[in-house]
């Protein structure tokens, strides 16, 4: 006579079936999958495995139908990461400049209103040091002047060696010249960079206010 089950083992019985047959309809599910890439040559393969050398580039999973079931991107070079990430930053400091304009100004006319005082400044900067580099001239033009009464620049035979205090200054004028013109050249450039900056945020201000309205 058969032993009677009782219902612990029952149940342990059909536990281990009903996971047993999991297991097979999960075997069974990913029976006849295909996986299909592209090699150097950019010839299309397809396999039920991938060839290690291809396996960090692009691959598709496909179903016995032929359907894709599953797709994989090709992994980034670290050129192409870092790329990326510059994007990225870039696009943070674009919204960040956005979010700017949209909270700073009311209108155009803010921006341009700002821009002129700042063109003023940069200018009265650039004249200043334009009046700066004439006064220099002059006064290195009275050195000169001197310098024509001693060695070498006199040709009197009773002329004395330039004295020294007189060498040093037309030196230090000269270099004071120099670098009060390349100072004149910065601000010049300076200028034409806070112009094309100003009209860069006057064009992106419209776009941003034009694109709020048409959301309206």
């Amino acid at each position: 006579m058969p032993r009677p089950v009782t219902a612990a083992k029952f149940s342990l019985a059909l536990l281990c079936a009903c996971a047993w047959g999991t297991a097979c309809w999960a075997d069974n599910s990913n029976a006849g999958t295909t996986y299909k890439w592209v090699d150097d040559q950019g010839v299309v393969h397809y396999g039920d495995s991938i060839p290690p050398q291809y396996a960090q580039k692009e691959t598709t999973l496909l179903n016995k139908e032929g359907v894709a079931i599953g797709h994989k991107d090709a992994s980034k070079s670290a050129a192409e990461l870092a790329a990326e990430a510059t994007a990225q930053e870039q696009l943070a400091r674009q919204k960040q400049h956005d979010s700017f304009l949209l909270a700073t100004y009311t209108s155009v006319k803010d921006i341009e209103q700002l821009r002129d005082e700042r063109l003023q400044q940069v200018r009265g900067q650039r004249i200043a040091t334009e009046q700066y580099v004439a006064s220099l001239g002059e006064r290195l033009a009275a050195l000169q002047a001197r310098a024509q009464n001693f060695k070498p620049y006199s040709s009197r035979p009773d002329a004395h060696r330039m004295p020294d205090d007189l060498a040093e200054q037309m030196v230090h004028t000269l270099n004071d010249i120099r670098t009060q013109k390349a100072a004149l050249s910065l601000s010049q450039d300076q200028e034409t960079k806070t112009q094309s900056q100003f009209q860069a945020d006057i064009d992106r201000y419209k776009e941003l206010r034009a694109a709020q309205a048409a959301v309206r």
